[in-house]
């Protein structure tokens, strides 16, 4: 079952992070004239499998970093894409089989931004879809009871590249905001415009610049 909160844009149901419950994550099916895609994991996938055939399947699934990869795969044949820094953690859930190592344009409208920091390969996707300009960030920024929020993870995330990805961020132009995970009951986007956008981004830094993780 896939529910579509934009048009165009199809989501998996939410189902709870294992290690934090109060986070829901969801998979992203882009209904595309080039090729769908297929945007994060989820365990959800299976069940939404039958749904995606109807669509038309998926050329290829985007993990936004490697974290994605031990949260389901299954029932979506298609080659898997991840940023290089991340292939080999990625790898030890399922088989990456392409990676990408630069900022690059798919088809003229699908464009991937490399944002390390969360991870060395965290990237984020922009998606122009004809009617929105929607951005996948991952966890990179993700949905905590309406706020914006980052995830620097002690010991594994790089909080200067994390910070230098946020600025990239703040300047990029996009209206809806979709990211990996979300509060429980949280919708799985957000509109926004580049004055809110660049608020939320700047209040982000502010945090991280006290040394705060979110």
């Amino acid at each position: 079952m896939l529910d579509t909160p934009l048009p165009k844009l199809h989501a998996t149901a939410p189902e709870p992070l294992p290690f934090a419950a109060s986070l829901h994550i969801r998979a992203f099916v882009l209904e595309r004239d080039h090729g769908n895609l297929l945007v994060y994991g989820s365990p959800t996938l299976r069940a939404a499998a039958p749904a995606i055939a109807a669509l038309g399947g998926v050329s290829r699934q985007y993990l936004n970093h490697w974290h994605e990869a031990a949260f389901g795969g299954d029932g979506v044949d298609a080659p898997l894409a991840v940023h290089a820094d991340d292939r080999d953690a990625a790898e030890n859930s399922r088989h990456v089989d392409e990676t990408f190592s630069e900022r690059g344009l798919l088809d003229g409208d699908f464009e991937l931004i490399p944002t390390p920091g969360h991870t060395p390969g965290a990237t984020a996707f922009l998606w122009d879809s004809g009617e929105h300009r929607l951005l996948f960030t991952g966890d990179s920024v993700y949905i905590s009871d309406g706020e914006w929020v980052a995830a620097v993870l002690a010991g594994s995330s790089d909080r200067a590249a994390y910070m230098a990805s946020l600025g990239l961020i703040r300047e990029l132009d996009f209206d809806a905001l979709v990211p990996w995970a979300a509060s429980a009951g949280e919708p799985a986007y957000t509109l926004t415009d580049h004055a809110d956008a660049r608020r939320r981004i700047d209040a982000i830094l502010e945090r991280l610049r006290r040394g705060e993780d979110h």
